[in-house]
């Protein structure tokens, strides 16, 4: 199996609360929005990110009920530290919870905060000095000196 992962789905158990979130907060827009039944976002290239309902999903995953989503966390890095900011501000009007605002973080130099999606996803907003990317998409990653 190559190394990449082409599409990830998260239970949803309100996906109005879903959509207000990520196309308010986040300002993204939709692939496809099933009202109903499930949102999809394109988050990089080839990449989908979808919240599908909640029962639908543990229906599709032959589960009694979906799971909640725990110990994970995705992760936007920014530009400058006052993105941070203004992005964990924006996602908080849209019905986000944060549970660290911005701030130094304790390992490898990172300016951060997390921010609680409606379905329990936490969103870590960052600045990472010692991240980038380059223009064929390749991560470039440095140790803080």
């Amino acid at each position: 199996m190559d190394q990449n992962v082409h599409f990830m789905t998260i239970a949803s158990h309100d996906l109005d609360a879903t959509r207000q979130f990520y196309e308010t907060g986040a300002m993204w827009a939709s692939l496809l929005d099933v009202p109903g039944e499930i949102i999809f976002y394109q988050v990089a290239p080839g990449t989908v990110l979808s919240f599908f309902d909640a029962d639908k999903f543990a229906q599709d995953a032959g589960l009694p009920a979906a799971p909640a989503v725990s110990g994970v966390t995705l992760a936007h890095n920014t530009s400058s530290r006052d993105d941070v900011k203004i992005i964990v501000s924006q996602l908080e009007v849209a019905g986000g919870t944060v549970s660290k605002p911005a701030q130094d973080g304790a390992f490898g130099g990172v300016f951060h905060a997390h921010v609680t999606d409606p379905n329990g996803v936490i969103w870590e907003i960052a600045h990472n000095p010692f991240w980038d990317v380059a223009d064929d998409g390749t991560v470039l990653l440095s140790e803080p000196s």
